[in-house]
């Protein structure tokens, strides 16, 4: 298990991220999302043991990874800075990786890079940005990692290879009892593959939740009552209530908590219709980032 216990990182005076904790099981993939420079990249540097936490730590079955060869020999991560040697190939880097990691497979090197049509003869430079990518996974997949981090690893692919690298993360992860950790600024693609997410917004971690239970602490209901009976905002207020939106009588309700207990409050008010619908990661990230509604049409004139 890994366990990532109060982690702070600083950079002098400036705090990045701060007193960041939650857990990542054996076989599961958790997913971390948040905006651009949210401190996402930051994170998994130092859950890593790249850069030193200033409060916390970040246990790999109950040892901290910092400063760790014995637990880093298992545990890869890819950047979204990617970087090789200078006029490497992929057999290149293959031979690099080999003398680092213990479990380096050249079978696993060979069949992943036909599966992706990569020449590992070629130079990498040469390489496209989604391309590079594909490399960098053939190469992080080949070290049998326990320990797998990714980030922003979707940039740059096309549809196909996209659906090709989730597959092959996530029968990886559960054939062989991995760990994973993957920011993604495409919540889409980590709806689709995370066990659990993270949700990281001024600079702490605001939401640690289970993927199958995201329709029980959350929901969208619209609803709408008789006509003549306009409710105000107020009746609302024995609810969790994130955000009211009105269009007419049609009302739309973005609710946390107990499913059973909202429901039933609502139909205390006697609405002639009720519907309750699911809510999406993207939906919550939406509800839990502030925002700033820009008027673009001041610009313009």
């Amino acid at each position: 298990m890994i366990e990532v216990k109060n982690v702070t990182k600083k950079y002098g005076s400036y705090t990045a991220i701060e007193n960041i904790s939650f857990s990542v099981k054996e076989g599961t993939v958790y997913g971390l999302i948040g905006y651009n420079g949210a401190g996402k990249t930051t994170f998994l540097k130092t859950a890593a043991g790249v850069y030193r936490a200033n409060g916390g730590q970040v246990l790999f079955d109950g040892e901290n990874i910092y400063d760790n060869a014995k637990r880093k020999a298992h545990l890869f991560y890819v950047p979204d800075d990617l970087y090789f040697q200078p006029y490497a190939s992929m057999r290149k880097m293959a031979s690099f990786y080999n003398g680092y990691y213990p479990l380096f497979s050249y079978e696993t090197f060979d069949r992943l890079t036909e599966v992706f049509s990569l020449d590992p003869t070629k130079s990498i430079n040469g390489f496209s940005k989604g391309m590079q990518r594909q490399a960098e996974l053939v190469l992080a997949m080949a070290t049998n990692p326990t320990y797998l981090f990714l980030d922003e690893s979707f940039d740059g692919l096309d549809p196909q290879k996209r659906v090709m690298i989730k597959n092959l993360v996530v029968d990886y992860t559960r054939e062989r009892g991995a760990h994973v950790i993957i920011s993604s600024h495409n919540l889409h693609d980590l709806s689709d593959m995370c066990d659990r997410f993270g949700l990281i917004n001024g600079k702490k971690l605001i939401i640690d939740h289970d993927m199958k239970d995201i329709g029980k602490d959350y929901a969208k209901y619209r609803l709408a009552f008789a006509e003549g009976d306009d409710k105000p905002d107020t009746v609302f207020d024995g609810l969790d209530i994130d955000r009211i939106i009105r269009d007419g009588r049609l009302i739309t309700l973005i609710v946390r908590g107990d499913s059973l207990y909202t429901e039933t409050m609502i139909k205390k008010l006697e609405p002639v219709y009720m519907e309750k619908l699911p809510m999406s990661m993207e939906e919550i990230f939406m509800e839990e980032v502030e925002g700033v509604d820009y008027d673009f049409s001041q610009i313009f004139k």
